[in-house]
């Protein structure tokens, strides 16, 4: 893939995929900012990865679930990087529980960052994209959010709605050269899967037809292509990358 230049935008790029993702967009030359909310260090260690490589990388913090931390987010990374070009919507938080009893916070606090995040952060950026006529937005969704899961409906909600949003989005703005697209991992091996007991763990394995959970580097390579040139006719997708879980 031979593209020009741009900046990139990652949201909770600190670990797990969007980690990944920064690493392998900063190979290709792209300048990176790397969002993160509650894990400076690791924000950090991933700058420091880029840029003994050779590559561009800022650490930006702040709340995706924030209106103005987001404007925040936004006018660091252009300041210190140029107009985003890339925006790969990766943050996201889960607050499980069945659903009679859930809280109100934990289904608020769940869809603010995961659906709302993605909302503020695309209608920020959409409009310097348009102007350009080149841009490229990634939504990181789940596959919970096609199969649903049992004591994770604010996540599941979350996700679907995602799926909504980008199919509509990629319509309102394909017209401009712009795409938008999903990928909705399966059970990737994160700090969020780490925690869950070897018990839940064996159950999950068991609905996965590969037997086994994903890694990063499984699912990174396809968001860095839906950022490329070479991906420019496609839009309005929610690719699955799951070992088959949802078939």
């Amino acid at each position: 893939m031979s593209d020009e230049q741009r900046t990139a935008l990652i949201t909770g790029a600190s670990r797990g995929i969007g980690r990944e993702c920064a690493i392998r967009l900063a190979a290709l030359g792209h300048r990176i900012a790397v969002n993160y909310n509650s894990h400076p260090e690791d924000a950090d260690e991933v700058v420091k990865t880029i840029t003994e490589a050779g590559g561009t990388a800022v650490a930006v913090g702040g709340s995706v679930a924030e209106r103005a931390a987001v404007e925040k987010i936004i006018a660091e990374t252009e300041e210190a990087l140029g107009p985003i070009e890339i925006l790969i919507n990766n943050a996201g938080i889960i607050s499980d529980s069945l659903l009679m009893r859930m809280k109100d916070d934990d289904f608020d606090r769940v869809m603010d960052t995961n659906l709302k995040g993605t909302y503020y952060c695309s209608r920020l950026v959409v409009p310097g994209m348009i102007k350009k006529r080149w841009g490229r937005i990634i939504n990181v969704s789940s596959v919970v959010g096609i199969r649903g899961n049992a004591g994770q409906t604010n996540y599941a909600a979350s996700k679907a709605a995602v799926h909504g949003f980008t199919k509509s989005l990629a319509k309102e703005v394909a017209g401009r050269n712009v795409t938008v697209n999903a990928v909705a991992p399966g059970y990737i091996r994160t700090a969020t899967t780490d925690v869950l007991s070897e018990k839940l763990k064996d159950t999950v394995r068991a609905w996965i037809p590969m037997g086994r959970f994903g890694e990063p580097e499984e699912v990174a390579p396809l968001i860095v292509f839906l950022c490329s040139e070479d991906a420019r006719y496609i839009t309005g997708d929610v690719v699955r990358v799951d070992g088959g879980m949802a078939i």
